[in-house]
């Protein structure tokens, strides 16, 4: 598997990759590119990835930005047509437990880091 995004530092245990445990309950296995609407679906959800927590370390996201989401919340928002963009080589095979692979084909891309406004 490859990273997902090194900046801001993604993914469970903040090593830049979906790898996931038992511990990570919530799943965040998707490499997604995130958008506007994706990052506006997940705030009205209550997963607000915009707003900066500097007591977390965690400078808010942009469009453009990688991270490693949730399955579940990745899969709420295609549902609700607002689904986040996926790098495939780097989403952990445990999101198969929850997402079906046609779904994450269907918005797969190839986007190196860095990609800029999408």
């Amino acid at each position: 598997m490859e990273p997902c995004g090194s900046d801001p530092v993604t993914g469970f245990y903040r090593d830049g990759c979906c790898t996931s445990g038992p511990e990570d309950e919530g799943s965040h296995t998707i490499c997604a590119v995130v958008t506007a609407e994706f990052l506006e679906h997940q705030r009205v959800i209550g997963n607000d990835l915009s707003t900066p927590m500097p007591h977390h370390g965690f400078p808010g996201l942009v469009p453009g930005d990688r991270w490693c989401v949730t399955a579940v919340n990745w899969l709420r928002a295609y549902r609700d047509g607002a689904a986040a963009f996926v790098v495939l080589a780097s989403t952990h095979e445990r999101a198969l437990e929850i997402v079906a692979l046609e779904a994450l084909r269907e918005l797969a891309v190839d986007v190196p880091f860095g990609a800029g406004d999408l």
